[in-house]
C-alpha cells in the first residue's frame, strides 16, 4: 500500500462507519414501531463490512508531479524510493445491511390498534442498550480514522518540507 492509499483506507472506514452509525440510529427510532408498510413490527437492521479490492491509484501521488523540488520517477510520477501509486488501496465498503430474522417480541397490551386477537402486540426485538454500545463502537472507530488520516496528513506536510531542503 502506499503512502497516500491510507488517507483512502481510512476514508472508506469513515463512510463504512457513517452507515452504521445511521442503521443503529434507525434501530433506536423504530424501537416500538408495530407496523411497518411490509404489515409487521419494525425489523432490527445489521451492517455487513467486506474488505476492497481496489488496484485503482490514490491520485494523490499523480497530483504532486507538478510541485518543484519533488523527484520525479519515470512516468512522471514521485518517486518515493519504489513505493508505486498503483499499488492495492485497502479499506472497506458497506456490503449490504441486512435484517434481523429474530422473532419480535410480545407485549400483552389489548387496546393496541395492532393487538392481535390474542391482545399480544408483536414489537421489534431492539435494546436500546445494544444498540448504544453499537453507536458508540461506531463512533469510535470513526474519530480513530479521523485521527489517522491527520497524523497522516502531519506527515506528509513533514516530508515535504524535508523535500524542499
Amino acid at each position: 500500500m502506499n503512502l497516500f492509499g491510507l488517507m483512502e483506507t481510512s476514508g472508506s472506514a469513515m463512510q463504512a462507519e457513517r452507515v452504521r452509525a445511521e442503521v443503529v440510529a434507525a434501530n433506536m427510532a423504530n424501537a416500538e414501531t408495530t407496523r411497518t408498510q411490509s404489515g409487521g413490527p419494525y425489523q432490527r437492521q445489521h451492517v455487513v463490512f467486506a474488505a476492497n479490492q481496489s488496484t485503482e491509484s490514490s491520485g494523490f501521488a499523480e497530483s504532486l508531479a507538478g510541485v518543484s523540488g519533488i523527484p520525479m520517477g519515470t512516468e512522471g510520477l514521485p518517486a518515493w524510493g519504489g513505493v508505486s501509486p498503483r499499488q492495492p488501496v485497502g479499506g472497506v465498503h458497506v456490503a449490504q445491511v441486512i435484517a434481523d430474522l429474530g422473532a419480535p417480541l410480545k407485549r400483552y397490551d389489548p387496546g393496541h390498534p395492532d393487538a392481535g386477537p390474542d391482545g399480544y402486540v408483536a414489537y421489534p426485538d431492539i435494546n436500546p442498550l445494544t444498540e448504544m454500545v453499537d453507536l458508540m463502537g461506531a463512533t469510535r472507530a470513526y474519530g480513530l480514522n479521523g485521527s489517522a488520516v491527520q497524523a497522516e496528513k502531519g506527515m506528509i506536510a513533514s516530508a515535504l518540507e524535508i523535500a524542499k531542503t
